[in-house]
């Protein structure tokens, strides 16, 4: 006897088929007008400054634009700013994929130096390039000083090296652009899988020819984005030009649109009109990044087994790391240390002379103890009210299928932060919110929402990367038991996500505790943050208090590092 499964007509649905259909519809309809209020918020904070800066350029027809590039010395200014951004990605990009391949190479025993390329992140630039200032600074520098010990040099009063001339300023900023070069290379390498590389070993394949045929093709994404990060920093680079580029008259775009906002008359127009070649080159190179990568799908190579380096543990990799550090971070923190702790900066330090006095008198100072406050504050605040935006714009990104133009508008709006310099942002935000609707010049609101706007970019891609890690599973599982698309985001793959969003608020309060350029465009007398008040020493010729408040800046961002990874576990600092 055989049963025949017999279909029921469509008419027999339950009734309650209709309603249930009408509770979608609405629950379409109000994720959607959600969706496009927070597309609203998030336009509002990264393009209405923009707007603003080219509304003031084009005021009186266009007389920012006309001051601007008729000023005698613009052609220089330009070459010297894509020179930098050109120069210092060369150093970065290059750098930053050996240490990458370096680390993979390591002993067992040395693993803990994985982390040693990182701290050029942790440690704030402003301090790297005092550092340095202090030990190649042409008379008093240390190491000139040291130098011109020696037979060669024994002859001159001052050198050989000079640390304000453009070579050094393009070698130092690269330098510090390493970092984020390796944090992206360092990541697309974790994700390949070793299958790969098994295959060519098999095939007789040297550690070299595995390297250039199989590992940097896979990395050709995580190359773009890291190269193309450098890339945007260094064309809006201002604490290396500013600091060191001042005195020998090396001046790129970001100093000059300083220029134009601080000396008398003030013109922001013409400040405004200088952002825009490098408004016009962050999207130019955003644009490029989409195409260059393409689907990136064909570089996904997951397997079953991790990356596992193709050769044997490399003393040369340790040479290498270990230099890299003592460039990098050690050397200019002894310079700082010494400095701080002697009574004047000299070329000849009197070791039995070191003294507490200026980190005495910084500790007491009330202006420094302000502008601590304010920079822990603002950063934190700015870190609070990030997360979830950088979070609901990762959950649309990876799990909403529908509304593609939404989609496609977020996509853009996250990334063009990203692609504008800070400091354009800075001047920007001044125009913006020193006039209604919202008059914030003065208060801790208008730093605070240009931090915001600064880390969107940062918050979301960390994000999504947690997101993709996670799979589809925990979100299937949740939504078969009924949870809507907010339960399951914040009840289920937020707690999952702990040590992602813990990493990305360490890189947020990083780079905000290190924030110089927009920060310094938008502060005002009253409301100082530690970059902005360090400058003013540093204008002074206050050195061994400049020297004090740069260490300072180094503690209070390790202090926030600790308490990230307290939070979100030992891996933070790898995740940043």
């Amino acid at each position: 006897m055989t049963a025949t499964l017999v279909e029921p007509a469509p008419e027999t649905a339950p009734p309650a088929s209709a309603p249930r259909r009408r509770r979608l519809r609405r629950g379409a309809t109000t994720r959607r007008m959600g969706l496009i209020l927070f597309l609203l918020l998030l336009g509002y904070l990264v393009v209405w400054p923009l707007i603003k800066l080219q509304t003031v350029a084009f005021e009186d027809g266009a007389a920012g634009y006309r001051v601007a590039f008729g000023t005698n010395g613009i052609g220089s200014v330009l070459f010297d700013t894509f020179g930098l951004a050109l120069g210092s990605t060369a150093i970065a990009a290059v750098l930053g994929t050996l240490l990458a391949w370096a680390i993979t190479r390591l002993p067992r025993r040395l693993q803990w130096m994985r982390v040693l390329p990182l701290l050029p992140i942790v440690m704030p630039m402003v301090a790297v390039v005092l550092g340095w200032t202090f030990l190649l600074s042409p008379r008093p520098g240390y190491l000139n000083s040291a130098l011109r010990q020696l037979p060669w040099w024994s002859d001159q009063e001052s050198g050989p090296i000079d640390v304000y001339t453009y070579p050094w300023i393009v070698l130092i900023t690269g330098f510090a652009l390493t970092a984020f070069v390796f944090l992206f290379v360092s990541t697309g390498m974790q994700n390949i899988s070793a299958d790969h590389i098994e295959a060519a070993q098999s095939n007789g394949a040297s550690s070299t020819r595995i390297f250039f045929g199989v590992i940097l093709p896979l990395l050709r994404p995580s190359l773009i984005q890291g190269t193309g990060v450098a890339f945007l920093m260094g064309l809006g680079q201002f604490t290396v030009p500013l600091l060191l580029g001042s005195s020998s008259g090396v001046d790129v775009v970001a100093t000059w649109m300083l220029m134009f906002t601080s000396s008398s008359p003030i013109d922001y127009g013409a400040a405004a009109a200088l952002g825009s070649p490098l408004l016009i080159a962050g999207l130019v190179v955003i644009v490029a990044q989409r195409a260059a990568v393409g689907n990136e799908t064909r570089f996904v190579t997951h397997g079953g087994k991790g990356f596992r380096s193709a050769g044997r543990p490399s003393a040369g990799a340790v040479v290498l790391v270990a230099l890299y550090f003592l460039i990098s971070t050690l050397l200019p923190l002894l310079a700082l240390a010494l400095v701080a702790l002697s009574p004047y900066w000299s070329g000849s330090p009197d070791l039995t002379a070191l003294t507490l006095d200026h980190i005495r008198s910084v500790l007491s100072d009330q202006r420094m103890l302000d502008a601590i406050q304010t920079s822990v504050i603002t950063s934190v605040a700015a870190a609070v009210l990030v997360l979830p935006i950088g979070f609901v714009a990762a959950m649309v990104l990876v799990r909403n299928r529908e509304n593609r133009i939404c989609r496609w508008v977020l996509d853009v709006l996250v990334a063009l932060p990203l692609g504008v310099p800070s400091v354009v942002f800075g001047v920007g935000f001044l125009l913006a919110y020193t006039a209604a609707p919202l008059m914030l010049y003065g208060s801790r609101w208008v730093m605070i929402l240009v931090y915001i706007t600064l880390m969107v970019p940062f918050a979301t891609r960390t994000l999504i990367s947690g997101l993709i890690a996670l799979g589809d599973s925990y979100v299937a599982a949740s939504r078969s038991c009924g949870a809507n698309a907010v339960q399951t985001g914040f009840f289920i793959l937020l707690p999952l996500m702990r040590g992602s969003v813990a990493g990305a608020g360490a890189i947020i309060f990083v780079m905000l505790t290190h924030e110089f350029s927009a920060s310094l465009l938008v502060r005002a007398p009253t409301v100082q943050v530690m970059g902005t008040l360090l400058y003013d020493f540093w204008a002074n010729g206050q050195f061994p208090v400049v020297a004090t408040m740069a260490l300072v800046m180094t503690v209070v961002t390790g202090i926030g590092v600790v308490l990230a990874m307290l939070v979100g576990g030992r891996n933070v600092i790898q995740n940043l």
